[in-house]
C-alpha cells in the first residue's frame, strides 16, 4: 500500500506542512514500525512528495495509524484529507515502479527521485523497518530505473533546477557577466551556483550555519565566505540569491524584503529558493524589485508548452509495465509456495498415520509391497498438493488466492496460514477499535 500526497494533489504550502526532513525519517520510521497493522515502512519525502510504503496485512488499520501519526504530529486536519491517496495492491506496485523510474514525477525531481528512493530505502533498513517483501519490491524498482534512464535522458536533458534557474536568470538580466550572487546555505546550492559560475556570474558570496562549510564551498567556486552577522549587506549588493539553508523558519520576510528593495532602489533582485521547506516569505514575490522562484514557480517554467499526450505508450512505459507484470507474478508465488509445501508436509503427514495403521490392521508386508505402498501414498499425495498449487497459481487476483490458500490451511489443518503480507499481529490487535477512516483512492 502507497499513502501520501504529492505535486498533482497537493499545492506546495501543503506539502511544506507533511514534508518530513531526511534527519528526522529515522525517527519516524521508528515510530511508526511498530504501529498498528504496519509490518514493513519506507518512507520518501522530497519537494514534491511525501509517501508511506506499507506492507501490510490489514490495510484499513495499516492506513488508521498513519492518519494518527499525521494529526499527532502534523496537525492533519480534516479539510486536508482530501490531499491524500491510497493506492493498494496492483495500483500500489504501479505506483511505485513508475515514481521510482521517474514517469509519475514533477519535472524538477525526474533526475533525483531514483536517488531519493535509494535513500529512503537504506533508511528504513538501518532501522529494521522494511522487510523481504518491500526490500525485494525497490531492489527490483531501483535497478530498474537505472535502464530506464538511458529510455528517458533525452527527454530530461536540461530539465534540472540548476539549469531553469540559469535561464530565468537568463531572461531577467540578459547577460550574467558581473553579476553578484549570494548563496544562503551549501547543500543544494553548489549546483545551481556552479552552472551560474560557468556562464559569467560574479563575484560569489556564500553564508552557511557553518563557517567552516561557508568557507569550503567559497573556495571551490572562487568567492568568499561571509558571517551570519553580513547577511543584510550581502543581500543589498546582490543580483542573484540561491536560498537552501534547511532552516524550519523564515530567512527573509515580506518586510526585510521591502526595506531592501528601498535600499536598492528597486534594482531588481532575484531569488531562487530552492529548499523545502521554504527559506523565504512567498510573500515577498509581491515586493516590487524582488523576483521570487519556488519549486512550482522553477517547475512552470520547466514545462513545455501544453500538447496532446500521446496515446502510445512509450519504450520506457512499457519496460516498466513489463517489470510490474513479473513482480506480481512473484508476488503470487509467494502465497502458492509456502501453502504448497505446507500442504504436501500435511498429506504426507496424514498418509503415513493411515499406512501405518494399515500395516498394523493388514500386514506385515514383505520388503517390496512395504516400498510400493508408500511410493503409491507419495504420489497420491504430491498429486493433490500439485493439482491445488496450479489452481492457486491460475487465480487471477491477489485477493481470490489468499482466500484459496486460507480455506485450503483450514480444511487441511495446516500449522499457520500463509498470507501475502507475511505474519499476521495477533487476533486481539487486528480487531479494529475505532472506525475505520477512508483515504481518497
Amino acid at each position: 500500500m502507497v499513502v501520501g500526497l504529492n505535486h498533482l494533489t497537493a499545492p506546495l504550502a501543503t506539502r511544506e506542512r507533511f514534508f518530513i526532513a531526511k534527519d528526522r525519517r529515522y525517527e519516524v520510521l521508528r515510530q511508526l514500525r511498530t504501529a498498528e497493522g504496519i509490518e514493513e515502512l519506507v518512507v520518501v519525502s522530497t519537494c514534491c512528495r511525501t509517501e508511506f510504503l506499507l506492507w501490510a496485512s490489514e490495510p484499513t488499520l495499516a492506513a488508521n495509524s498513519l492518519i494518527h501519526y499525521l494529526a499527532t504530529e502534523h496537525g492533519l486536519k480534516l479539510s486536508e484529507w482530501e490531499h491524500f491517496y491510497r493506492r493498494l495492491d496492483d495500483a500500489a506496485l504501479n505506483h511505485i515502479f513508475r515514481v521510482t523510474c521517474g514517469l509519475d514525477c514533477q519535472r524538477l525531481c525526474e533526475a533525483d527521485v531514483s536517488g531519493c528512493m535509494r535513500i529512503a530505502w537504506e533508511q528504513a533498513r538501518t532501522v529494521g523497518a522494511s522487510g523481504r517483501f518491500l526490500n525485494a519490491l525497490l531492489e527490483r524498482a531501483i535497478s530498474l530505473s537505472e535502464r530506464v534512464s538511458d529510455q528517458t535522458r533525452s527527454a530530461k536533458r536540461g530539465v534540472t533546477v540548476p539549469s531553469v534557474a540559469l535561464e530565468l536568470a537568463r531572461r531577467i538580466f540578459g547577460s550574467l557577466e558581473g553579476r553578484k550572487l549570494l548563496l544562503l546555505g551549501t547543500e543544494k546550492s553548489e549546483p545551481c551556483a556552479r552552472l551560474m559560475c560557468e556562464n559569467g556570474t560574479g563575484p560569489v558570496v556564500v553564508i552557511d550555519q557553518s563557517p567552516a562549510r561557508a568557507q569550503e564551498l567559497a573556495t571551490k567556486l572562487g568567492g568568499t565566505a561571509a558571517a551570519q552577522t553580513d547577511r543584510w549587506s550581502c543581500l543589498l549588493r546582490a543580483d542573484i540569491v540561491v536560498s537552501a539553508t534547511g532552516s524550519q523558519h523564515f530567512v527573509l520576510t515580506r518586510e526585510e524584503a521591502e526595506r531592501i528593495a528601498v535600499e536598492r532602489n528597486r534594482v531588481p533582485m532575484v531569488i531562487f529558493d530552492i529548499c523545502i521547506p521554504r527559506n523565504v516569505d512567498p510573500e515577498v514575490r509581491r515586493v516590487d524589485g524582488i523576483l521570487l522562484y519556488d519549486y512550482e514557480g522553477l517547475d512552470r517554467a520547466a514545462r513545455n508548452p501544453v500538447i496532446e499526450p500521446s496515446t502510445v505508450p512509450t519504450d520506457a512505459e512499457k519496460t516498466v509495465m513489463g517489470e510490474i507484470e513479473a513482480f506480481r507474478n512473484r508476488l503470487k508465488t509467494e502465497v502458492v509456495v509456502p501453502t504448497s509445501v505446507a500442504l504436501s508436509q500435511r498429506l504426507e503427514e496424514i498418509c503415513r498415520k493411515e499406512f501405518e495403521s494399515f500395516t498394523r490392521e493388514r500386514g506385515p508386508f514383505t520388503r517390496e509391497q512395504d516400498q510400493l505402498l508408500r511410493a503409491l501414498i507419495a504420489q497420491v499425495a504430491q498429486g493433490i498438493a500439485g493439482s491445488l498449487a496450479r489452481e492457486l497459481k491460475q487465480l487471477p487476483e491477489s485477493e481470490e488466492q489468499e482466500k484459496m490458500a486460507a480455506a485450503v490451511a483450514r480444511l487441511f489443518r495446516l500449522h499457520s496460514q500463509p498470507a501475502m503480507a507475511g505474519s499476521k499481529r495477533e487476533k486481539g490487535k487486528n480487531e479494529p477499535k475505532d472506525r475505520p477512516i477512508a483515504i481518497n483512492s
